[in-house]
């Protein structure tokens, strides 16, 4: 099975089967029918990209309520770390961070269930980020927790000297002001 577990329940590193010869390569980026057999019942309704520069950080964002989203990121050129943090009110995990490398060259995925703040560093000059979501964005649902809260502690595999936010990430809030989602 390409899928891994990571210490968090429901939130999975995809990693494809990739068919390579002297021409390139192939492989399924998503096949509805193999991720259902890992219990990832997303209905993907929304496809978003981005392309950044080395210490762009974006995240952690999250929408709230019937607008949450469960997503499925990768990197289509470049590296990024990729992390996501458990809101999820009753969970075990509440409160917990993963982090996985997804880059181009490994072209492993993560799964990011409903009810998880997520997020992502760009490692290297350049990264094409896309994702798919199983919810359409609605402003008014969005919510976001401060990058660097020390409560959650996590690291962005980034000096911190080298960090770029946008102006909203940088008002983003602590963890805990805004939740539950």
């Amino acid at each position: 099975m390409p899928f891994s577990e990571t210490p968090i329940p429901g939130l999975l590193v995809f990693e494809p089967s990739i068919w390579k010869d002297e021409r390139g390569y192939f492989f399924e980026a998503f096949n509805a029918r193999l991720f259902e057999t890992a219990g990832i019942q997303a209905t993907f309704v929304q496809d978003n990209q981005a392309q950044s520069t080395y210490g762009v950080l974006r995240g952690l964002h999250y929408q709230r309520g019937a607008a949450a989203q469960a997503k499925l990121v990768r990197v289509l050129e470049g590296e990024v770390f990729d992390v996501a943090v458990d809101l999820r009110e009753n969970s075990a995990t509440f409160g917990q961070w993963y982090g996985v490398v997804l880059s181009a060259e490994n072209k492993k995925q993560l799964f990011v269930p409903r009810g998880f703040a997520h997020g992502y560093a760009v490692l290297s000059p350049r990264a094409e980020f896309f994702y798919k979501c199983d919810n359409y964005y609605h402003k008014a649902a969005e919510g976001g927790i401060r990058y660097d809260d020390p409560s959650l502690g996590i690291d962005w595999q980034l000096p911190t000297a080298d960090v770029l936010l946008s102006e909203k990430d940088s008002a983003l809030p602590a963890f805990g002001a805004h939740l539950p989602v």
